[in-house]
């Protein structure tokens, strides 16, 4: 229950969203996270307050497995200190699929994005 409450905020988020099918549970020290977000944008938010909670993941107590429609186009905006990793990682994608999507925007440097930049995800 100690993780509950210290990542309340998520799990509210979460609620608040209307992410179906929502389990959260403890086990071993780590929370796990899961059901089905209502949109990919959804999702991306949890990420979000996830990482405002817990800045670069460096906790390793959450475990969110959530899953989103996979139609849906989400476009997101480069903020500072961001990484087409890290943005990956928000969005469940790996880095190069991104790129992949973005070329015409990045350029030929996929380790170059400027903030402001729209990216599609």
């Amino acid at each position: 229950m100690v993780l509950q409450e210290k990542y309340a905020e998520l799990i509210h988020a979460a609620k608040t969203a209307g992410v179906a099918n929502l389990l959260v549970r403890e086990q071993d020290n780590v929370l796990y996270i899961d059901g089905d977000a209502p949109s990919a944008a959804a999702k991306a938010d949890l990420w979000a307050v996830y990482e405002r909670l817990d800045p670069e993941f460096r906790s390793a107590d959450v475990v969110m497995n959530l899953t989103a429609p996979k139609s849906e186009v989400v476009e997101y905006t480069v903020q500072p200190g961001d990484s087409l990793s890290k943005i990956g990682k928000h969005f469940n994608k790996p880095w190069r699929e991104i790129y992949e999507a973005n070329k015409e925007v990045i350029g030929s440097n996929p380790d170059y994005i400027q903030v402001g930049w729209k990216l599609k995800i």
